[in-house]
């Protein structure tokens, strides 16, 4: 593991620019409807997850140390399991989504997102959780949110067509390894590491596919206010499925 902190500047300005690039990519998108990178999720699908996340992120910085997060990761279990539990958490969160188009989505996700940005650095030393015997602050989960932001950034970017890449990628480096302690991280490039690390392949789509795959459209529907489906991942998972 990389034994030395992220720098707390770098960290506080990359979880913003995470932030800035994930509303800036929605007010561009044209079709809610399309394929992301993160498996059977379409866009709307994604943006119903960071609100998700956001949400949670908030709930375990306010509840820390006793959140539910530090809870999960206080059983010292297994990586298998607690991405397990995890996985359950999502789906169930997922299931009772209100069905909102994709910008309310995103703009719920801003607000959890700016709240979780003003509480966290009067509280950067508490205690976030314990696992497997090692102390992690807030400040050192502020490194998986800001891994958590820059791969969901690239997810928007790539489902409309286009690409990202964070401003500071060597930050996500030890971000990750003190913010995702429970799991490894590749060697390579920063944010190919990154981008392989959570399961997912840089050079999404496959060359000739184009953007993305158009989905059939299911009569009598509209598909801005479908409900994601269930889904594992997420903190205690692979970040940012």
């Amino acid at each position: 593991m990389e034994r030395t902190p992220p720098d707390r500047c770098r960290v506080l300005e990359s979880y913003q620019d995470g932030v800035k690039a994930i509303i800036a990519l929605a007010d561009t998108v044209a079709d809610w409807d399309v394929p992301t990178p993160c498996a059977d999720w379409q866009l709307i699908d994604l943006a119903g997850h960071l609100r998700c996340v956001a949400e949670n992120f908030l709930e375990y910085l306010q509840d820390a140390p006793d959140s539910r997060l530090a809870k999960l990761f206080a059983q010292d279990a297994a990586t298998a399991v607690l991405i397990r539990q995890q996985a359950r958490q999502n789906a169930a969160e997922l299931a009772v989504l209100p069905p909102e188009p994709g910008p309310e989505r995103i703009l719920a996700f801003g607000v959890s997102a700016g709240a979780y940005a003003d509480l966290m650095p009067d509280m950067w030393d508490r205690t976030h959780l314990i696992y497997r015997g090692t102390k992690y602050t807030v400040g050192d989960h502020a490194g998986a949110a800001c891994v958590e932001w820059h791969l969901h950034a690239w997810d928007m970017a790539r489902a409309t067509g286009s690409d990202y890449r964070p401003r500071d990628p060597d930050l996500l480096v030890p971000a990750w390894h003190w913010g995702v302690p429970h799991l490894p991280l590749e060697p390579g490039d920063p944010w190919e590491a990154v981008l392989r690390s959570s399961g997912r392949s840089p050079r999404w789509p496959d060359p000739g596919e184009g953007p993305g795959r158009a989905r059939r459209r299911r009569p009598g529907r509209q598909s801005a206010l479908r409900r994601p489906p269930a889904s594992p991942g997420g903190p205690a998972g692979r970040p940012a499925r």
